[in-house]
């Protein structure tokens, strides 16, 4: 299978990213993507509640979501929506963090909601307080493709390596890992990152990511640190999309896969052990 990670700029405003979001899919498609990965919330990058709650919509309504499942249709491919932020239905009035994976009859195969909340004090002048607006999910994600088994996860996720284990260990073979990353956390972790959950389990990580400053209608506009990356079940960066908007692509192959798990059989040797 060919892959294609899309890097985008989005803004606030779902319905202006919309189309540039469909124009970089159809670019994949004619290229022979056969599977095109968006990153994490690609309808709308905003961090002011009040926008959100005036732009968002819920699931059933959502314009993104309707056009990418018509993209999936006409291009006859497969879609990991990296994420869309989507109202609910919670008393609170928060969001989820909702990632989709579409197949090419533009069905919903599966749906994944970002478990670990982005809540850290990056510098004096970076902070995020995601769960303030978002809530958190409690089910992890593998789900079947004639490609392989995909496990979901978005963005800060990727920091807890137990997430990733428990993937692999039920089957999965690639990992998704779309993203809105820090500048400053970006150039110290991600890479790293990356290629240590793709080693730890013999997996292909496939992250598809936002970048550079993020037009705001309302309220402070953000930044985020691109690289696009793919990374192969050995550990190497097979793609990196630097800072600017674009398309990666990769292949991918279940024998790769193989190949590593049986040089290393990391995910058959747990032991149990007692706590320190």
């Amino acid at each position: 299978m060919k892959a294609a990670l899309i890097q985008l700029n989005a803004g606030d405003d779902p319905a202006a990213n919309l189309p540039r979001t469909t124009e970089l899919i159809a670019q994949a498609a004619g290229q022979g993507a056969g599977f095109v990965l968006t990153p994490e919330v690609t309808n709308c990058v905003s961090q002011n509640r009040q926008h959100q709650m005036d732009v968002l919509q819920h699931e059933d309504a959502d314009q993104t979501l309707k056009s990418l499942r018509e993209a999936a249709i006409q291009h006859d491919i497969w879609i990991s929506i990296g994420s869309l932020a989507l109202k609910t239905d919670d008393v609170d009035g928060r969001f989820a963090n909702r990632s989709f994976l579409i197949d090419p009859a533009g069905r919903i195969v599966a749906r994944y909601d970002k478990i670990h909340m982005f809540d850290v004090t990056v510098s004096d002048s970076e902070t995020y307080r995601e769960s303030a607006g978002y809530r958190p999910g409690e089910q992890a994600v593998v789900a079947d493709t004639p490609f392989g088994k995909l496990g979901l996860s978005i963005c800060y996720d990727i920091r807890f390596a137990y997430l990733y284990r428990a993937l692999a260990q039920a089957g999965a073979e690639v990992l998704l890992v779309p993203s809105a990353f820090s500048p400053v956390t970006g150039a110290a972790h991600w890479e790293p990152l990356l290629r240590a959950r793709a080693i730890e389990t013999g997996s292909y990580v496939l992250a598809a990511a936002q970048t550079g400053t993020h037009a705001a209608a309302i309220g402070k506009s953000r930044k985020t640190y691109g690289h696009a990356m793919a990374v192969s079940p050995w550990g190497e960066v097979l793609a990196d999309l630097g800072p600017e908007p674009g398309i990666g692509l990769v292949d991918l192959s279940s024998a790769e896969v193989s190949q590593s798990r049986k040089r290393i059989a990391a995910l058959s040797h747990d032991r149990a052990f007692e706590g320190p």
